[in-house]
């Protein structure tokens, strides 16, 4: 059985808990999905969903520091950055409101023979599964929620079971902003209930951001019902070093690619790959700045913070050196550095989710790629240097879904999201991310002669 329950990483004190949903109440939140989807969905106009849209960016800001405030208390996000990670879900919403019209428009055809006229209709689909992780409560709602409900798609939501309460706080948010009974509907389901939902006929696709295990569990269902899926799942993400006119600057960007959220995102900085020539002193620094951080917040959960303390033991016990300022107490883990992990090494191909880098020796930037490229996911990556043109050479080789280049927390609302290899496969945000579940229909009209 999901335990859906408030824990307090600061503390490990259970702030709340909620019962999960029953069998007949999951019935209904489906049922509810898909008689909106045939009562609004179908029948409400791109600009009338853009309305519904644009206040729901309103009420994120307006209710800004009480959603923030339980997801300090879900997973110990600082309540800055929670704040932030709010404001930016408000930017989503908006941006789908906004750019709506033109995304769904009407798409003509050239045709290269014949008579009449060709167009690409973008419509929805019907009722959408999202399964969403912890680390991003809101965010990751926003991105899967508002390009959906922006092309008439309605939404069941199954949120992390250590965030019911941002989670209803959302369903607040949504329904307050006048969006019919059932367009968004959360449902604390069970594992169990949510396989059901994904075979439920009702449900056309499943969107899930989460580990590669449940991606890969929730794309077998789906597999087998003939459902769409998109799967955001994990990064390990490589941060190539090939040249710096400004190391220290370098290295911070380091520090903050590895730490964003207590490092605990899927598209963080987690492989330093590094020239040889700058290796040494990149290490020192990058070493020094981390050991001398004091994270204000935890984990997400004690949990967490044993899991990742295991990696680095196995690490170490393998050979690799950690070079660090602390010690872990409860979900509190010390930001750290390991050195000399080499591929036999069992956390070589692993994603360490929290504050601890790898950091690798490369000869050259033939090498620097090749380690960057060997490692089974693929999601983000980030690439430092001053030559422009060996930036471009670089970013066409690395295998992932993304690259950012000599710049870290450059993510836009605009910009689309996703990986390739075992980090899923699907876009979300930018324009890509209205693409996903939409029937992109075909309307030929041939004009007699």
């Amino acid at each position: 059985m999901t335990r859906y329950a408030v824990q307090d990483p600061r503390t490990g004190e259970v702030l709340a808990t909620c019962p999960s949903a029953t069998d007949a109440e999951v019935a209904a939140a489906v049922a509810a999905a898909e008689h909106a989807y045939r009562a609004w969905g179908r029948t409400s106009t791109v600009a009338d969903r853009a309305a519904l849209l644009r206040r729901v960016a309103q009420l994120h800001e307006e209710r800004a520091d009480e959603l923030a405030a339980a997801i300090v208390r879900e997973m110990g996000k600082p309540h800055e950055e929670a704040r932030g990670e709010v404001e930016f879900s408000a930017l989503i919403h908006r941006y789908y409101a906004d750019n709506a019209e033109e995304f769904l428009a009407d798409e003509p055809v050239a045709l290269l023979g014949g008579t009449g006229t060709a167009v690409v209709r973008r419509a929805p689909v019907g009722v959408l599964l999202g399964i969403m992780p912890w680390n991003f409560p809101a965010y990751q709602v926003a991105r899967f929620a508002a390009p959906n409900l922006a092309a008439g798609n309605t939404i069941v939501l199954k949120h992390a079971p250590q965030c019911p309460e941002s989670a209803a706080l959302l369903e607040r948010i949504f329904r307050d902003a006048g969006f019919p009974e059932g367009a968004y509907v959360n449902v604390y389901a069970t594992n169990e209930q949510v396989a059901d939902v994904i075979a439920d006929p009702r449900v056309q696709g499943v969107s899930l951001t989460g580990s590669e295990r449940a991606g890969a569990a929730v794309a077998e269902i789906a597999g087998r019902n003939l459902k769409k899926v998109v799967l955001e799942l994990g990064g390990s993400d490589p941060f190539l070093v090939l040249g710096s006119d400004d190391l220290d600057a370098t290295v911070q960007a380091a520090v903050d690619a590895r730490t964003y959220n207590t490092g605990q995102a899927c598209n963080a900085g987690k492989r330093f790959v590094v020239v040889d020539h700058l290796h040494d002193e990149f290490v020192a620094r990058f070493a020094g700045r981390l050991a001398e951080l004091e994270l204000a917040a935890p984990l997400s959960s004690e949990t967490a913070a044993a899991t990742l303390a295991d990696q680095v033991d196995r690490a170490v016990a393998a050979g690799a050196r950690l070079l660090t300022g602390g010690e872990r107490h409860g979900a509190y883990f010390p930001a750290g550095v390991l050195t000399g992990v080499t591929p036999d090494n069992p956390v070589y191909r692993e994603e360490l989710f929290g504050p601890v880098a790898m950091v690798f020796r490369a000869a050259d930037e033939d090498e620097a790629v090749a380690i960057a490229n060997d490692t089974p996911y693929g999601l983000g990556s980030y690439v430092f240097t001053p030559d422009a043109e060996q930036a471009a050479r670089v970013a066409d080789r690395l295998e992932v879904g993304m690259v950012f280049v000599n710049g870290v927390n450059a993510d836009g609302v605009e910009l689309p999201f996703g990986g390739v290899k075992r980090s899923g496969f699907g876009r979300e945000l930018g324009r890509y991310g209205i693409e996903e579940f939409v029937n992109k229909k075909l309307i030929r009209t041939v004009v007699p002669a």
